[in-house]
C-alpha cells in the first residue's frame, strides 16, 4: 500500500518540476533570444517480486513479477536550435543570427570568462566597445590586421569600435580629375582674354583643399580642327591667406621663386617654363581676336585703314604695318590730313580689348613695349585685330564632323610665339597637372578630358572640372581628413566606419561560436549560455558566420521561440496529471483507513 502513496508523491513532484518549466516559458515569452525548455519523464526502478523462469519440455516460463515505483524528471530540453520571430528596431546595432546549417553563437566576455548568447542587442560604451544592452558584457571578434588593413583571423577580444585611431579617417590626395560638359564657341568668356574658367579643387595628403583654376579659350591659328587652348591660370589655398587677407596663390608663388632676379624677355621666357613646370607647355601661343567698334569704326574700302566719323568730321588712319609703334593707340587724320593731339586708344577702337593692352605689352616710363613673343595683325576680312602670344598651355581640340572630344596635345619644338614654327604634337586623351612640384605632400593629377564636347549651346559653355576618373568619380579623388559619422554591420559580421569625407574603414568584425551539440550549453541567465561537457568546446577563434551559409541581420532582433499554444496544451495536460497522482494518493488513503478499521 505504501509503495502507492509514494508513487503518486513522485508524480505530483515531477508535474510540478513541468509545470514550473512551463511557468518559465511562459514568463519569458517576450524575452529577446530566449529559447524554450520541454521535460520529459522516466520511470523508476522496479520491485521485483519474483524473477522470470524458463520454458521447459512440459511447461511455458514464467514472466517476472515487477511493481514500478514511481516517476521522475528525465530531461529538460532546451528547444536552442530552433529560431524565434524577427523584430524590426531600426537599430544598426541591434542583429538577428540566421542560421542555415548550423546553430550561431555571439561571443560575449564577461570580465572573466566568454559566454554565448543568441541576444544580437548591443550598444557602444563609454570605451567604445561594443557591449550588450543588458549586462554591458563585452562583443567579442577579430581585429584589422594594420599592415594589411584587413581582417587578422586570431584569438577573438573585445571589439573597440570608437578608439582615437578610428574617430577620424585618413587623408588622401587627389591623383585623379576629369573635365565634361559644353565648350561652345559663342560663349563669350570662351572669347575673351581671360577665357572660360573653370575651377578643381582638389586635397593634398593632409588633406588640406586647394582650388586649381584653368581656362578654355578659343584658338585661332588655322589648324583644321576645332582649336582652343586650355591653360592653368591660379592654384589657390583654400585654408591659408596672405598679410592682406587673400587667399595664397601657389602658381604665383612658384612663378615669382623662379624668376627671381630676372627682367625684361628672360623674366617672360622663365614665367612660361615655371607655369609649364606644373600644366602645359612653354612652346604654346595663344591668338586673342578683337573686332572694330562698329558703326564708329569701320574700315575702308579699300581695306587699308580704319574710318570714324561722316563728311567733314570724317577720320581716317592707314593701318599700320608695324602695330608695335600703335601699342597703345592710333593717331587719326581729318581730310586735311591734320593728325589728332592724341592717339586713340586701340581699346576704343576694338571691341573687347583691355585697357593700354596691359596683357600685351608693358609700360615704363610711359612707354609701352610688345611683350617677348606677342605679335600683332589685322585681318581685313574678319575687321579683326588678332593678337599672338607665347603661352605655357595645352591645345584642345575637338571634332568639326560631330563636336565630340578629338586631343589635347602640346607643342612640338620651342619656337612658339609668332613664328609660326611650333606645331601641335600627337594628343590623347589626358593630361597631367604636375602638382609634386610644389611639394612632397602633393600628388601629381592625370586630368581626364575626353568628356568635352563643342557644341551650339545657346552661347553658353557648361565645361566644369571634378576630382575622380570619369568611370568613378571617387577613384583618385582625394579627400580631406574624415570624422566619424556612423557605423554599420554587414552581413558578414564585419564592421565599417563611416566618415564625413566619404570613406567607409574597416574597424572589426563580430565572430560567433558553434557547437557540436549545442542544447547541452548550460543555461546561465542574462539570455547567455556556458560550456559543459556534453556541449562541446569554443577553441577561442569561433568563425565567420558566412562560413556555412548564416548572416546577420542589422535592425532586427531575435525574439523567444516559446510557442503559447504548445505551452497551455502542456499545462492543460501537466495539470491533469497532478489531479491523477494527487487521486493516487486520495485512493491509497482511503484503502489504509479501511485497513486500520478492520478491528472494530
Amino acid at each position: 500500500m505504501m509503495r502507492s502513496l509514494f508513487s503518486g508523491v513522485a508524480g505530483l513532484k515531477t508535474h510540478q518540476t513541468k509545470m514550473d518549466v512551463i511557468g518559465n516559458n511562459i514568463s519569458n515569452v517576450n524575452t529577446v533570444g530566449f529559447k524554450a525548455s520541454s521535460t520529459s519523464f522516466q520511470d523508476i526502478m522496479y520491485q521485483t517480486m519474483s524473477g522470470a523462469s524458463s520454458p521447459t519440455k512440459t511447461k511455458g516460463g514464467v514472466n517476472a513479477n515487477q511493481i514500478g515505483l514511481g516517476v521522475t524528471t528525465g530531461a529538460t530540453k532546451v528547444s536552442i536550435t530552433k529560431s524565434g520571430a524577427s523584430q524590426s528596431t531600426g537599430d544598426a546595432l541591434d542583429i538577428r543570427l540566421t542560421d542555415t546549417n548550423s546553430t550561431n553563437f555571439f561571443i560575449v566576455n564577461n570580465g572573466s570568462q566568454n559566454l554565448f548568447t543568441r541576444s544580437g542587442s548591443f550598444y557602444l560604451d563609454g570605451n567604445g566597445n561594443l557591449a550588450m544592452t543588458s549586462t554591458g558584457y563585452l562583443v567579442q571578434g577579430w581585429q584589422v590586421d594594420p599592415s594589411t588593413g584587413q581582417i587578422k583571423r586570431d584569438t577573438v577580444s573585445p571589439l573597440r569600435i570608437k578608439t582615437t585611431e578610428n574617430m577620424t579617417s585618413q587623408p588622401e590626395a587627389t591623383s585623379q580629375a576629369s573635365f565634361s560638359g559644353i565648350v561652345d564657341k559663342n560663349d563669350t568668356n570662351i572669347n575673351s582674354v581671360d577665357g572660360y574658367s573653370t575651377n578643381l579643387v582638389i586635397y593634398d595628403d593632409l588633406g588640406y583643399a586647394y582650388t586649381a583654376r584653368f581656362a578654355i579659350k578659343k584658338s585661332e591659328d588655322g589648324d583644321t580642327t576645332n582649336g582652343y587652348s586650355v591653360t592653368l591660370t591660379n592654384i589657390y589655398s583654400n585654408s591659408e591667406t596672405d598679410a592682406a587677407g587673400n587667399p595664397i596663390d601657389l602658381l604665383a608663388n612658384h612663378v615669382a621663386d623662379k624668376t627671381a632676379g630676372k627682367t625684361g624677355d628672360e623674366l617672360l621666357t622663365e614665367e612660361r617654363k615655371a607655369i609649364a613646370e606644373l600644366f602645359g607647355t612653354a612652346n604654346g601661343s595663344q591668338v586673342d581676336s578683337f573686332k572694330l567698334n562698329s558703326p564708329t569704326y569701320t574700315l575702308s574700302a579699300d581695306k587699308k585703314s580704319i574710318v570714324t566719323g561722316s563728311g567733314s568730321n570724317a577720320k581716317s588712319v592707314e593701318i599700320p604695318s608695324d602695330w608695335s609703334s600703335a601699342i597703345n593707340g592710333l593717331t587719326f587724320k581729318d581730310a586735311s590730313g591734320n593728325p589728332d593731339a592724341t592717339p586713340t586708344p586701340l581699346s576704343q577702337i576694338f571691341s573687347g580689348i583691355s585697357a593700354a593692352m596691359t596683357n600685351y605689352a608693358t609700360s615704363e616710363n610711359g612707354t609701352w613695349t610688345l611683350k617677348s613673343g606677342t605679335g600683332l595683325t589685322f585681318d581685313d576680312k574678319t575687321q579683326t585685330l588678332k593678337v599672338t602670344t607665347k603661352a605655357a598651355n595645352y591645345d584642345l581640340d575637338f571634332s568639326k564632323a560631330d563636336g565630340t572630344f578629338a586631343s589635347i596635345s602640346a607643342r612640338t619644338d620651342g619656337s612658339g610665339g609668332t613664328s609660326g614654327a611650333s606645331t601641335k604634337g600627337t594628343g590623347g586623351d589626358t593630361q597631367v597637372l604636375k602638382m609634386s612640384t610644389l611639394g612632397t605632400n602633393f600628388k601629381d593629377i592625370t586630368i581626364d578630358f575626353s568628356k568635352l564636347i563643342n557644341f551650339d549651346n545657346g552661347g553658353t559653355s557648361t565645361a566644369t572640372a571634378d576630382r575622380g576618373t570619369v568611370k568613378d568619380k571617387s577613384d583618385g579623388a582625394g579627400k580631406k581628413l574624415g570624422t566619424m559619422t556612423g557605423v554599420q554591420i554587414q552581413q558578414d559580421g564585419k564592421i565599417f566606419g563611416s566618415y564625413d569625407n566619404g570613406n567607409t574603414v574597416l574597424l572589426g568584425q563580430i565572430a560567433v561560436a558553434q557547437f557540436a551539440n549545442a542544447s547541452g550549453l548550460e543555461s546561465l541567465g542574462n539570455n547567455c549560455y556556458g560550456e559543459t561537457l556534453n556541449s562541446g568546446s569554443f577553441d577561442g577563434i569561433g568563425r565567420d558566420v558566412t562560413a556555412d551559409g548564416g548572416s546577420m541581420n542589422t535592425g532586427q532582433l531575435e525574439m523567444s521561440n516559446v510557442d503559447l499554444s504548445t505551452e497551455f496544451t502542456e499545462m492543460i495536460t501537466t495539470q491533469r496529471g497532478f489531479q491523477a497522482n494527487s487521486r493516487i494518493i486520495t485512493v491509497s488513503d482511503t484503502m489504509l483507513e479501511e485497513l486500520t478499521n478492520l478491528k472494530r
